[in-house]
């Protein structure tokens, strides 16, 4: 899939640890695949920050740490998914492999656990943010 020079996808980090979404942004870079465009970031620290943020619209995907306090980033993406008519895909930080069912439970697209794996993480990330762009191509006959 091509895409222009100046198109970016917005990616919103949630975590009331700055130190958290730092090394998501870190371990992320400017782009987690070469077949995709670059990255920006909305940086949010609470929930009614994510909360406004998607209602702007133009997010492309929420990474939500599931140890923030006080709200949870496995309860906001079940929240996230019953409420936001047309989501963007949600990717959870879980805090240990074994929490996979939490997040299977709060219907996130997928799962990394604490501390960040820079390469699944962005492995993961590519693959969410390819099936969205996929999604908002125009179908050819």
């Amino acid at each position: 899939m091509a895409y222009t020079t100046d198109e970016t996808l917005t990616v919103l980090v949630y975590s009331d640890d700055r130190n958290t979404r730092e090394q998501v942004l870190t371990a992320l870079g400017r782009r987690p695949a070469e077949d995709l465009p670059e990255l920006s970031y909305l940086e949010c620290a609470t929930t009614p920050a994510v909360l406004k943020a998607l209602e702007k619209g133009g997010v492309d995907l929420c990474i939500l740490d599931g140890e923030a306090v006080p709200a949870g980033g496995l309860g906001l993406g079940r929240q996230l998914k019953d409420e936001i008519y047309g989501c963007p895909p949600v990717l959870v930080l879980i805090g240990r492999p074994q929490d996979s069912w939490l997040a299977a439970w709060s219907r996130a697209d997928a799962a990394i656990s604490h501390p960040v794996d820079p390469v699944a993480l962005a492995g993961a990330v590519a693959t969410l943010l390819r099936a969205r762009l996929a999604k908002r191509a125009p179908a050819t006959r």
